[in-house]
């Protein structure tokens, strides 16, 4: 019981702080608590070990490399393992559909393809050879996107929503983030394979979570367990709940009920961000966009020249031209004669 109750306290607290992160990432309240988080830190941990810590999270963030790549494959391949090991055998000896046990490895199969491309495609990196047709692309909002902006690393202009990437040091079309678990920049000529990616990896999650909560109350109803009786401290009978069952199986079968708690969080942590990721490309937005679309740019822009009494603009989305052309962008990204006849 008292597993139990500190697993699902965990739990619930990687997901309420999953969601203050995404709800306080727009907002100057996360980066006060992070600097006083780091100030209360550097006051007990030594000097030596805070530029240890420094260089480990620059060299894993900050710079390219396999780390992460290395984890997901490692992960990937531990829940694999388990559920072919266990759950894919116990669940042909009670009968279920052999299509319903192939169904994550068909997932996986398609993930791990779309993976692959996501980290070897180009993003969409400008270039001195397609400086010229990629300022065509996108209309310039003189608020977040000036014209006539130059970035002197690359020494090219730079294209409206593009966004020079300090990690892969090159400016990137359409830039949205950069994803450390597939080390590339993710823009106009990856995010396609980039979104089938993610969907494929949080069906495949979603799967091995229905088909082993699936199994164990398969299991649990063959074997008559619910019907079971126990004495309990006091050493009254009791009828066995479902706190006691959840208790007994992962006494009985430890690795698949961690297997199916990691995965039944991981389905709800992918799950959202897919959701925020499907909103993002149906209203033509990138993660870059978003988070700086709430901000009064006016003021905040040296580069731009503007009376002093001028009001401060606030960002507008101006390349949202309808849900069916905004997903069709993401898999057929736009040129500068799509741009043409869109305005």
């Amino acid at each position: 019981m008292d597993f139990l109750v500190l697993f699902l306290f965990y739990l619930a607290l990687v997901l309420i702080g999953v969601v203050m992160i995404c709800i306080c990432s727009k907002t100057h309240y996360l980066r006060g608590l992070v600097r006083g988080g780091a100030q209360v830190i550097s006051h007990i941990i030594p000097e030596c070990l805070q530029r240890a810590m420094r260089k480990v999270l620059h060299y894993l963030f900050h710079t390219r490399n396999h780390t992460f790549i290395m984890l997901h494959l490692l992960l990937q391949g531990l829940v694999y393992a388990e559920y072919t090991w266990e759950v894919f055998g116990y669940c042909q000896e009670l009968g279920f559909s052999l299509h319903y046990l192939l169904l994550p490895y068909l997932l996986l199969v398609i993930n791990l393809v779309f993976f692959t491309l996501s980290c070897v495609s180009n993003p969409g990196t400008v270039t001195k050879a397609n400086e010229f047709s990629l300022l065509q692309v996108y209309e310039f909002d003189e608020v977040m996107f000036p014209k006539n902006m130059k970035c002197f690393t690359c020494n090219v202009r730079k294209p409206a929503r593009s966004k020079h990437c300090r990690v892969c040091n090159r400016c990137v079309h359409r830039f949205d983030h950069h994803c450390v678990w597939v080390n590339n920049c993710i823009g106009a000529w990856n995010a396609r394979y980039f979104l089938i990616y993610l969907l494929t990896l949080t069906a495949s999650a979603a799967t091995m979570a229905v088909v082993s909560t699936v199994f164990l109350v398969q299991l649990v109803v063959v074997s008559d367990l619910y019907l079971e009786t126990y004495v309990d401290d006091l050493g009254h009978l009791q009828v066995i709940d479902i706190v006691f069952l959840i208790q007994y199986l992962f006494l009985t079968l430890p690795r698949i009920v961690f297997m199916l708690g990691f995965v039944v969080m991981l389905s709800f942590l992918l799950g959202g961000y897919l959701c925020f990721t499907l909103y993002l490309a149906a209203t033509n937005q990138t993660t870059n966009e978003w988070y700086r679309g709430d901000r009064a740019w006016c003021h905040h822009c040296p580069h731009v020249a503007r009376p002093p009494s001028a009001e401060p603009q606030v960002y507008r989305n101006i390349h949202s031209h309808g849900l069916w052309s905004n997903l069709g962008e993401i898999f057929l990204p736009a040129t500068a004669h799509c741009a043409e006849k869109m305005n």
